[in-house]
């Protein structure tokens, strides 16, 4: 009686999809950025019916600004919530990081990233940055949230017998959010599966993307080109605690508009998640 109630519970769970839940996907706001400036009701509509479960955001609220949560009500109206958010240091310094946060948490973020910092690829620069990333991702815990960091291509030059990447990784707390964008180190000629591995359960949320390469014939988009993505995305379910895949696009080919260049990158995206 007992192993037929076990057996009922598995078949109720797969026909439910709870047993084989594949991982929810967020968009960067950034790909459609001027879509967004001129519709933003509108954009977020177009990308919830591509079948969205997120949005990243990336400074733009729209008719929102003052009022997350309204926009986290809009989200909800369309079957959307907000997965996370870049956000630069100068909205988390001593005089704006409470009310930062407390925006963002009103929104329903509970992860920020820091997407940029020029002192991420300097041998002096970069001690200060670890310093500034710690302060604030000790401080956003009196929030209940997290503040990470989003690399680049530059992250990945040589750096005292590693990269500047292993600096940031190493000298961080590492509870702190390390959010890999596949389409950078690919372009920076490294391995995502080698740092997802060697980073455990800090990649909460990762950019699945394509940067091409000057002189290639690869496409911007996801699914077009050799990249092993069920093998990286199944490294980030095993060893990223990952949380988020986050679709950006960043370069659109000739004849698509932004958001149809999402559209394309997000069905392709689904046919290789379904693969899995």
């Amino acid at each position: 009686m007992f192993k037929t109630r076990i057996l009922l519970l598995i078949i109720s769970l797969v026909f439910s999809g709870q047993l084989f839940a594949k991982l929810p996907v967020s968009v960067q706001l950034w790909s459609v950025k001027d879509t967004l400036k001129n519709d933003f009701n509108g954009t977020l509509k177009s990308l919830a019916e591509m079948g969205f479960d997120g949005v990243e955001f990336a400074g733009d609220f729209g008719p929102y600004s003052h009022n997350p949560a309204a926009l986290k009500a809009k989200l909800s109206e369309l079957g959307l919530v907000a997965s996370s958010a870049h956000i630069g240091f100068d909205a988390l310094s001593e005089n704006t990081i409470d009310s930062t946060l407390l925006f963002y948490k009103t929104l329903g973020v509970t992860t920020l990233y820091v997407p940029w910092d020029e002192r991420a690829w300097h041998p002096e620069g970069v001690k200060s940055l670890v310093k500034e990333l710690t302060k604030v991702s000790d401080y956003a815990t009196r929030f209940d949230m997290k503040i990470g960091f989003h690399n680049h291509n530059k992250e990945f030059n040589a750096f005292n017998n590693a990269t500047f990447w292993d600096y940031i990784a190493s000298n961080t707390p590492k509870t702190m959010p390390l959010q890999l964008d596949i389409g950078w180190v690919n372009y920076a000629a490294k391995d995502p599966i080698y740092f997802i591995k060697k980073y455990p359960n800090r990649t909460l949320a990762t950019h699945i993307k394509v940067r091409t390469i000057e002189g290639s014939n690869l496409s911007p988009i996801i699914g077009e080109n050799d990249i092993d993505w069920p093998a990286i995305i199944d490294t980030l379910e095993s060893h990223g605690n990952t949380k988020w895949l986050v679709l950006e696009q960043e370069e659109y080919p000739s004849g698509l508009t932004p958001l149809q260049s999402v559209a394309k990158s997000k069905q392709n995206l689904d046919k290789i998640l379904l693969g899995l």
